[in-house]
């Protein structure tokens, strides 16, 4: 098997396996975007005069029809390939000839798996912002048919306030759309083109047009200079990782604010049996598990953004192969969070609130009275606070 970088040496197994690790069967996701990529590089070449008509063709068609047959099934990048970058470039230039040859002028893996992840990276935001507002949404249908429940807001664990399902709900709806904000935010950090500067210190001699390829596969501008590009490195990544930290932080205060009312003790809520598991020893039992394993998942998140950021941390400038360990935390993270957001939405279309069991204590409203006596006596909020509270000492 020949590799990008082969000069002629075999290369031991175990360096293969230990190097490749994970690396080639992460590239899946990236297939489609580093053709995309590479056909805008390629188009790039040709309109400076580094690649003719007849071979931009070739590519261009090469390439298409690869990507194609990935998403079909038919072929796979593997661990003889090494990498996604590798696997494409030696198919095609199997299929096309001498014409596969000239597609990597003017870039290097460095760059070019960079740009295919900025371009997965602009989707995956796109539809984690949209499994975010499925929640808000499904929050917004719970909130109508619950309208008229009252709850119980706690402080301390202790019933101190008036609340309803609607503005239990709607708490977490804003926080959640707080949480896209952050999540789309990212798009600052990955909206700069990469490509073109190769092993991170340009191509010298090359006439680039890096502008081409930044309007081509839309992105906002050039990053410059070429030495930033390897130090911008896991920062993108870090700020989705930490952003999906909190969204699925709040995802888990909910599900514990739910776990607490399934309880028998409190039974405010039930979920059908569809959305509960049952007990290998305990005939009895339905377990809201889905729930638990919500509240479970910012841990993950946590852990997915502690390994990014302790990659790179104190790394020096320009590549080092240590980047390539990003794809499992971040790809990682991406998926725990997307999956807990479709399981939520349709874990709260499911929940239904029991008001029959739902008891608020009289004292919930010792803050409204106290306001009921400034209103009316005009006089200072502690008197009043004192005055109610003597009232509800004497109940006791």
């Amino acid at each position: 098997m020949t590799r990008l970088w082969d000069k002629g040496a075999s290369l031991d197994a175990r360096v293969l396996q230990y190097t490749a690790g994970e690396d080639y069967a992460l590239d899946e996701r990236l297939v489609r975007y580093d053709v995309r990529a590479s056909i805008a590089h390629a188009e790039m070449l040709h309109a400076q005069r580094l690649l003719s008509s007849e071979d931009l063709e070739l590519i261009r068609t090469g390439l298409a029809a690869l990507a194609d047959e990935h998403q079909r099934g038919l072929w796979h990048v593997e661990l003889h390939d090494e990498d996604g970058q590798t696997a494409l470039e030696r198919r095609l230039t199997a299929r096309i000839g001498a014409a596969g040859g000239r597609i990597h002028l003017g870039r290097s893996r460095n760059d070019q798996v960079l740009t295919a992840l900025r371009l997965y990276l602009r989707d995956a935001i796109d539809e984690l912002d949209s499994g975010v507002h499925r929640v808000v949404d499904a929050l917004g249908r719970l909130a109508a048919r619950e309208a008229a429940t009252p709850l119980p807001g706690y402080t301390h664990m202790q019933q101190a306030m008036p609340s309803s399902v609607a503005l239990w709900a709607g708490g977490y709806a804003a926080e959640l759309l707080d949480d896209a904000r952050g999540v789309k935010s990212v798009h600052r950090r990955i909206e700069k083109n990469p490509l073109g500067s190769a092993a991170g210190y340009g191509t010298p001699g090359l006439p680039l047009d890096r502008a081409a390829t930044t309007r081509a596969l839309g992105f906002d501008l050039v990053q410059e200079p070429v030495t930033a590009v390897q130090l911008s490195r896991g920062k993108a990544e870090a700020q989705l990782l930490f952003e999906l930290g909190l969204t699925l932080q709040d995802l888990g205060r909910m599900a514990t604010d739910l776990l607490l009312f399934y309880t028998q003790e409190f039974a405010f809520v039930e979920l059908p049996d569809a959305f509960t598991t049952g007990s290998s020893i305990m005939p009895q039992k339905r377990n809201p598990d889905v729930l638990e394993l919500v509240r479970a998942r910012s841990a993950t998140a946590l852990a997915c953004l502690t390994e990014t950021l302790s990659i790179c941390a104190k790394l020096p400038s320009g590549y080092q192969r240590d980047l390539q360990l990003l794809k499992l935390p971040l790809f990682r993270g991406i998926d725990v969070a997307a999956h807990t957001l479709d399981i939520v939405a349709a874990a709260l279309d499911a929940l239904r609130f029991r008001p029959d069991r739902i008891r608020l204590d009289p004292a919930v409203h010792a803050a409204e009275e106290a306001y009921a006596l400034v209103v009316k006596e005009g006089i200072p909020f502690r008197e009043a606070y004192r005055r109610v509270a003597a009232r509800y000492a004497r109940k006791d």
